[in-house]
């Protein structure tokens, strides 16, 4: 049975079998050791992360109760805003910007003494599925440092797999979470959009982004989950958890439960995660669940539905990186508008201005009804497509990604490929749906396989449920050989 490292940690806590300054400074040395090889981190914060340990140590040597997420090391993906503490995007554009307020998922974690680490690697803009998009450069992939960590949060992804955090959150705009999740042999949740606030996320595309969190559990996913699912007055859209903690209702029997395969999920998979998703289908027969295979014949329209909105949605959101207000200035210029044009030329990295042209391209005079619109359209035909899925299945089953990690360099050299991979994980940020990614299996290389169950939106608990059992029938989790053993 997989152990949940947050329980483990707080239980020594208590007990005084450890002191919070004594766990956290085995952190701050393993990221003293490790990050040089693995570059998860770009912003370490060991001065806080010591502060707030001396501060949860007090609280249990007055013997007060604490919670299970007070005094646990962690860490945030670098475009989730933090007061005073460095927040860049990775993005030359903002390499030395500083918040000036906490995004809520911080504020909540914050008020609990969640211990800080430091602010994690990943694509510049959450703009890859890499990392190495990252002004930076990308992280690196724990079990084998020649290949990605995954993007866009591979920082987090890369710190977590590579025991350097014991857990971290991210954001997930297009698989962004459970594709770095996939490569790393981690767990990764995206909510269900509007579960977790989106308040102090710098945004890359408002109506598909959403933070969640990594974790070497599913139990520690649903205990950090529930700690960052509530409803927030500064996120328009935020809605949070709906009904009791995720945390109380995992390990229900999963027997009669009806689990859906898309067999366009399947459609073009590698052969070996392809078996791996099929040998998963087969543990969960074992516990009494029934496999349902269906068509879903939309999702051969979700590739190009999600690139077109996202990358218009970039368009806009980042046209306020001018120069004029915040963030880097271009030295020479000749007059304002020169200015601008030389801020965001060397501001932004290649990708990003790929993406901000798409975007601009598809809004355009004479372009908008025929790709914007268009795609909008067909966005809620898969919406519905989903619908009508989830009438037939409890939750849907599929491979988190096509392939395992990529070795490093390829997303760069060959940057449309890299888009093909997305295609298992865009369909459900087009419906705004959760999906969760477990290890799943290794290839032969040894390196993780993921698969992602899919659930009707605000469904965690079922997901997560679901993919606990999963876990503890095969407890596939392999430690990396790095950080805190």
């Amino acid at each position: 049975m997989s152990e949940s490292k947050i329980r483990q940690f707080h239980t020594m806590l208590e007990s005084k079998e450890i002191s919070c300054r004594e766990l956290t400074q085995s952190y701050i040395d393993a990221i003293e050791k490790d990050n040089a090889a693995l570059n998860a981190y770009v912003t370490a914060t060991p001065d806080t992360a010591l502060q707030t340990a001396d501060a949860v140590d007090r609280k249990i040597a007055a013997g007060e109760p604490i919670s299970l997420l007070e005094g646990i090391p962690m860490t945030l993906k670098d475009n989730i805003s933090t007061e005073g503490i460095r927040t860049t995007c990775c993005s030359k554009i903002l390499e030395d910007y500083t918040p000036i307020y906490d995004a809520t998922v911080w504020k909540l974690l914050r008020s609990q003494n969640a211990v800080l680490l430091g602010k994690t690697n990943m694509d510049e803009f959450a703009m890859g599925s890499s990392c190495e998009t990252s002004y930076f450069g990308g992280a690196k992939n724990p079990h084998n440092t020649g290949y990605v960590a995954g993007g866009s949060s591979g920082g987090v992804a890369s710190a977590v797999g590579g025991n350097i955090a014991v857990y971290g959150l991210g954001s997930d705009t297009g698989g962004s979470i459970r594709q770095p999740a996939s490569f790393c042999g981690i767990v990764g949740l995206k909510p269900t959009y509007g579960a977790v606030s989106r308040f102090g996320l710098i945004a890359y595309a408002s109506s598909f982004d959403q933070i969640g969190p990594l974790t070497t559990t599913v139990e520690d996913t649903a205990i950090v989950f529930d700690a960052i699912s509530a409803y927030d007055t500064m996120d328009s859209t935020s809605q949070g958890r709906k009904g009791a903690p995720v945390c109380d209702t995992l390990k229900k029997d999963i027997k009669g439960m009806k689990i859906g395969i898309a067999r366009e999920y399947l459609d073009g998979i590698r052969d070996d995660v392809k078996q791996a998703i099929e040998n998963a289908a087969e543990v969960y027969r074992s516990l009494g669940a029934e496999i349902v295979y269906f068509d879903l014949p939309a999702l051969k329209y979700a590739l190009p539905v999600y690139y077109i909105l996202a990358c218009a949605e970039a368009s806009s959101n980042l046209g306020r990186y001018d120069g004029i207000r915040y963030g880097y200035k271009a030295e020479a210029y000749s007059d304002v508008n020169d200015m601008i044009k030389k801020t965001r030329s060397t501001g932004f990295g290649e990708e990003v201005k790929r993406r901000i042209l798409l975007g601009t391209y598809v809004l355009s005079s004479g372009y908008y009804d025929a790709y914007y619109k268009k795609a909008q359209n067909l966005r809620g035909t898969i919406v519905n497509a989903f619908k009508n899925a989830f009438a037939a299945c409890d939750v849907i089953l599929a491979p988190t990604v096509p392939t395992t990690a990529f070795e490093n360099g390829h997303a760069v050299s060959d940057p449309i490929e890299t888009y093909l991979t997305d295609i298992c994980t865009v369909p459900v940020n087009i419906a705004g749906l959760p999906g969760v990614s477990v290890p799943c299996g290794y290839d032969a290389k040894g390196l993780p396989i993921g698969m992602q169950i899919i659930g009707n939106t605000f469904d965690e608990a079922r997901i997560l449920n679901a993919a606990w059992q999963y876990e503890n029938a095969t407890d596939l989790y392999k430690p990396a050989a790095f950080g805190v053993k």
